[in-house]
């Protein structure tokens, strides 16, 4: 995960995240990696429209966002 975190930041590439907030609750984002650090990560949220801080710990899924392709 470290190595998918460090390299998205690197590129400004785009992540799909299942996250989960220290009140249980699990939510899917859309993210942009813009500093990793040992236990955190700073990433633009494009879901809140701002800068967030998420805990490494809580993620519970993350990889590149796949562009869907119409018919």
């Amino acid at each position: 995960m470290n190595g998918l975190l460090n390299r998205s930041a690197g590129k400004k590439q785009q992540l799909e995240m299942i996250y989960l907030d220290s009140k249980g609750v699990m939510s899917q984002r859309i993210i942009r990696v813009l500093n990793v650090s040992e236990n955190d990560l700073l990433a633009y949220c494009y879901t809140r429209r701002k800068g967030r801080t998420f805990k490494k710990e809580n993620i519970l899924s993350v990889g590149p966002v796949w562009k869907k392709m119409g018919a």
